[in-house]
């Protein structure tokens, strides 16, 4: 693991994100609903997210730990990748595996695979190539060979698409959490912009609430799986 990153710890959820706020704005209510229950939670970020109109990475940096706060994150990294311009190269590969096998996430979310933002695309494959290569024995990466059980897709999509998701998550008791750390990223969603309804905010509210419409609860989060998904039983349906 890159030295500039916290000391590693086991982790149950490890949410890998392209640029900081991509966590709290798709799966902040998983992450606080998964701390909820006793569960160990993390996020790892693959760009500081800069240059935006009104930010730095000093300022980014901020808003990122007061939004941990919010979620009581148990981990957060980030690995400095180029912002703009991701790619999913070998050596991107090779740090993020050595990030899967240190922090042995028993469950992985990751962007959804299709999107306008090229940095969402490539963090997604990204995702899907360094859980292979975590796996992989006789080679350089740090740790020992890992392969995470599963990976989620969370909807961090700006394109006009309306994906199915596999399920939806009821995160009615962790929506003011979700909301507050997503409000810790003032210089991206207040400094600079217009207070005329709806604002950003707003969307991503009456999104959770159009997810939780879709379940019978008042607010959810969209994930989808590639691979199918086990039930032991009928009655948790």
């Amino acid at each position: 693991m890159p030295a500039h990153l916290p000391p590693p710890i086991p982790l149950d959820l490890l949410v890998v994100a392209p640029h900081p706020d991509d966590a709290e704005i798709s799966a902040g209510g998983a992450l606080w609903v998964s701390k909820a229950r006793g569960g160990r939670v993390g996020v790892i970020e693959l760009t500081n997210g800069e240059p935006t109109p009104h930010g730095s990475p000093e300022i980014r940096a901020r808003e990122t730990a007061a939004a941990t706060q919010e979620l009581r994150l148990d981990w957060r990294g980030n690995l400095d990748l180029p912002n703009r311009s991701l790619e999913h190269t070998l050596e991107a590969r090779r740090m993020l595996a050595g990030v899967f096998r240190q922090l042995r996430p028993k469950l992985i979310l990751a962007p959804y695979w299709e999107d306008a933002h090229p940095d969402h695309v490539a963090a997604s494959a990204l995702v899907d190539a360094a859980r292979f290569w975590s796996k992989l024995s006789r080679s350089d990466i740090p740790g020992e060979p890992y392969h995470p059980p599963r990976i989620l897709n969370y909807f961090s999509i700006h394109l006009r698409i309306h994906p199915q998701p596999a399920f939806v998550l009821d995160i009615t008791d962790a929506l003011t959490a979700k909301m507050r750390s997503i409000e810790c990223y003032q210089s991206q969603f207040v400094t600079g912009r217009s207070p005329a309804f709806p604002t950003i905010l707003d969307d991503i509210r009456d999104r959770a609430r159009y997810w939780g419409w879709s379940i019978g609860r008042p607010y959810g989060e969209p994930f989808a799986s590639r691979e199918p998904i086990g039930l032991s039983g009928l009655d948790i349906l």
